[in-house]
């Protein structure tokens, strides 16, 4: 545990115990990670901004402290850009925020911080966090570690290639319709998207919204619920926060799985059905495995409808006002947006609610639900979006993400992890779905596909 090569491979538990018992120091663990990242970062392009001094200054701190500061002491860490970090440059994507240097964290930041982490930087995301490929004017492309002319997937891309070429052991993202699992699929790491909630977010304008999350990718179980540890719990300027409930009843020896390609609704590549369903036969050594869904008729409609109304509340005056520097992308999701009514979107909650019934009603028959954590493979940097899959044109740029996006609308929590794979075979990962609350359930199920099934990291082969 000497070299920059062994430390860059230490899981943030691993990394967390080893400096807590001062076998490691922390300014050790971030002059290693610093050094990977100045090594593969001008070809993958995960940072935006890299804070090498502040991340020294607060190492030195650290390993001056008589005791560790927290859970986190003196692990390396990344947040992305769209979240509010206090004195570091946070652009969202776009620039214009190129300059934007907020004056405080965002409470997720901040508990972080409080826990011992140190945060080397702000990872890449499209603007605004809209956009398949994860780029931007600013930065990009966030090219795939395991073939860099592939994409990294969006909107957390920075993270998961942050992730998975050891530049840091765990990176924050966040997570609308699929964005810390679409990329957790394309770069082989894990995510959690947890209870909407769970982590607060007491700046948020819409305070009942529970589209968007919070999120964390690592490369192992451990990690994420190490993060979730110290980052969740309530906050009264949160309303979502201070109704999350916990579950903690263990599942069953041998648990019940609902297995469905596609919510019978999703448009799913045959190459990805193949691997699903390869990964759903070695789930059946652990569990067991039946096929079925929730009744989801009418949900990819109803996402598209309430995610458009969303963009367009938060970013219409942007497009009246600075239409020439935003991205084609942003356009198109804001534009969407404008054209619907009250009535338009009470019947997409309307659909929204039954949906979740139908969710709510599969889980009293079974433990948890498994779904492909992407509906595709990872396609070249220099294809924006994905209009088309095995040939059917998609009525929407955003339908590829039906298979995740039916997951947020409901507001369940998603573990999602690489599957096994040969060496000739792309990353690809499962979500693996529990209702709310239940994260210690979930994370001790993926802890068993992890250790019985090898559901687990491999390293990329980096030049």
């Amino acid at each position: 545990m000497t070299s920059d090569q062994s430390i860059c491979d230490l899981t943030a538990t691993t990394l967390a115990r080893a400096i807590a018992k001062r076998e490691l120091s922390s300014r050790d663990a971030v002059e290693a990670h610093l050094a990977r990242i100045a090594h593969s970062n001008v070809q993958l392009a995960a940072f935006v901004t890299v804070d090498a001094e502040g991340a020294r200054r607060a190492a030195q701190i650290c390993d001056a402290a008589p005791a560790p500061i927290g859970p986190l002491h003196g692990v390396p860490v990344a947040i992305k850009d769209l979240t509010d970090t206090a004195g570091l440059a946070t652009t969202y994507g776009s620039v214009l925020f190129r300059d934007h240097v907020p004056a405080e964290d965002d409470l997720v930041v901040a508990r972080l911080r409080r826990a011992g982490a140190i945060i080397l930087g702000k990872t890449n995301t499209p603007e605004f966090g809209f956009g398949a490929v994860c780029t931007n004017k600013l930065c990009g492309p966030t090219r795939n570690p395991f073939d860099p002319a592939l994409t990294s997937g969006g909107s957390s891309g920075g993270s998961a290639v942050a992730v998975a070429a050891g530049m840091v052991p765990l990176a924050h993202g966040t997570d609308f319709g699929g964005s810390v699992r679409t990329p957790a699929s394309f770069c082989d790491v894990a995510s959690i998207r947890p209870t909407p909630g769970r982590i607060p977010s007491p700046r948020r304008p819409l305070g009942w919204d529970m589209l968007a999350t919070h999120g964390f990718l690592a490369r192992d179980v451990n990690d994420l619920e190490l993060a979730l540890s110290v980052c969740g719990g309530g906050d009264t300027s949160d309303p979502l926060s201070t109704g999350v409930v916990n579950d903690d009843r263990p599942f069953a020896r041998r648990p019940r799985i609902a297995m469905t390609p596609d919510f019978g609704v999703a448009p799913v590549a045959r190459d990805v059905r193949a691997r699903f369903a390869a990964a759903c036969d070695a789930l059946a050594g652990v569990a067991d495995v039946v096929p079925s869904s929730p009744d989801c008729g009418g949900a990819i409609e109803t996402f598209r409808t309430l995610r458009a109304a969303h963009i367009a509340n938060s970013y219409g005056e942007l497009l009246r006002t600075r239409r020439p520097e935003l991205t084609p992308t942003v356009i198109w999701n804001i534009e969407a947006g404008a054209k619907l009514s009250a009535e338009d979107y009470l019947n997409a909650e309307r659909r929204r609610t039954a949906v979740y019934r139908s969710f709510r009603e599969l889980f009293t028959r079974t433990d948890f639900l498994v779904a492909p954590a992407a509906s595709v493979l990872p396609w070249p940097n220099e294809i924006g979006d994905v209009t088309a899959i095995d040939g059917a044109s998609l009525e929407t740029p955003i339908d590829y993400l039906a298979v995740t996006f039916i997951v947020s609308l409901v507001g369940f929590l998603v573990l999602t992890l690489p599957v096994r794979r040969e060496d000739n075979e792309l990353p690809f990962g499962i979500q693996i779905i529990a209702p709310p609350g239940c994260e210690s359930r979930l994370f001790a199920f993926g802890r068993t596909l992890e250790h019985e099934l090898g559901f687990s990291h491999r390293r990329p082969k980096l030049p």
